[in-house]
């Protein structure tokens, strides 16, 4: 389930340093929720099903077997994306050269990530979180790579060529077929594999 915070006009605008000591106390008190701060907006992400696991698990072998020099970032990676209301996200997975991190905080530059990665939840928000916001936040950011592995649609859709309004280039493929994923990630996934962990 996604509960979704958003400000009205007789609301003030949370601050990116409300919404980190929100985030941080309840992180102390519940591990099963993520929390992001997207477009002036809370966002809470609950515990991912087996399947979103499993996924999430064969790209992580697919990527490390492909020998390209990334190293896998999990979920518990937070990032600050976008200048726009001071974005922070917490993708599934994410790519960058080894020791990209090291002395970072909570909420890292995004600057040397070559791919995030969102799997969709079947929760009421991943349209618009997944399909809408993220793209956007992620280009924003700079981040090479946005590829979102979509459980509703069956579909795999590589965002690349970022640009301040968002991505410029996409590629799909349906589960099954082959995708190749753009520079700087340059590997092809075949993901006939992804077939047995949709509804």
């Amino acid at each position: 389930m996604t509960v979704m915070a958003e400000p009205t006009a007789r609301t003030s605008q949370m601050t990116v340093e409300d919404f980190e000591e929100i985030a941080k106390a309840a992180g102390k008190l519940n591990d099963a929720v993520r929390f992001e701060f997207i477009d002036g907006r809370i966002g809470v992400k609950g515990v991912p099903d087996g399947d979103h696991n499993e996924i999430v698990g064969w790209l992580l072998e697919e990527c490390v077997q492909s020998g390209n020099g990334l190293r896998p970032y999990t979920s518990d990676l937070g990032l600050e994306v976008g200048e726009y209301r001071n974005g922070r996200a917490t993708p599934d997975l994410a790519f960058a050269p080894k020791r990209s991190f090291t002395g970072q905080g909570d909420w890292a530059d995004p600057a040397p990530l070559a791919m995030v990665v969102e799997v969709t939840s079947y929760d009421s928000d991943t349209h618009r979180r997944d399909r809408q916001d993220k793209p956007v936040a992620y280009a924003a950011a700079g981040v090479p790579v946005y590829l979102l592995i979509d459980r509703d649609t069956c579909v795999l859709t590589a965002y690349s060529e970022p640009s301040s309004e968002g991505y410029r280039v996409t590629r799909t493929a349906k589960f099954g077929e082959k995708l190749v994923l753009p520079d700087p990630v340059g590997i092809g996934l075949d993901t006939e594999e992804l077939k047995d962990y949709v509804r």
